[in-house]
């Protein structure tokens, strides 16, 4: 699975809930398994310059290729370049790019090993 996560900043804080409403045109995309938009809640002490996340969780490349390739994607850059200031994205594969988890139930996952398979 492939985590796809994007955080956007606004060039006009005014414009933040216009921002979110064109981003909300990527979840009619077909091929995502997982798809939130979201205003950032702004409580880390360290940073709150993120002012718009959308994470998404695909089963797999060719799925992220297709959603990034889809005519309403093209429409979701065009309402949302003149209003955005900053894009970062990311993308990570589950589990291969982890090196560990935590949660409540679980101790860890560990990442696999380059190595393995190998003797």
């Amino acid at each position: 699975m492939i985590r796809h996560i994007v955080f956007f900043t606004a060039k006009d804080k005014a414009d933040i809930d216009r921002i979110v409403e064109g981003l909300s045109i990527l979840t009619s995309i077909p091929y995502a398994r997982r798809l939130e938009i979201a205003r950032n809640r702004k409580s880390d002490q360290l940073g709150d310059e993120i002012d718009v996340v959308v994470y998404g969780e695909f089963d797999s490349e060719t799925e992220l290729a297709a959603y990034k390739t889809h005519d309403l994607y093209r429409e979701a850059i065009r309402c949302v370049r003149p209003l955005r200031e900053l894009r970062f994205a990311a993308d990570y594969e589950l589990p291969t790019d982890v090196h560990f988890a935590g949660t409540a139930g679980l101790s860890h996952v560990a990442r696999r090993s380059r190595s393995a398979g190998r003797g």
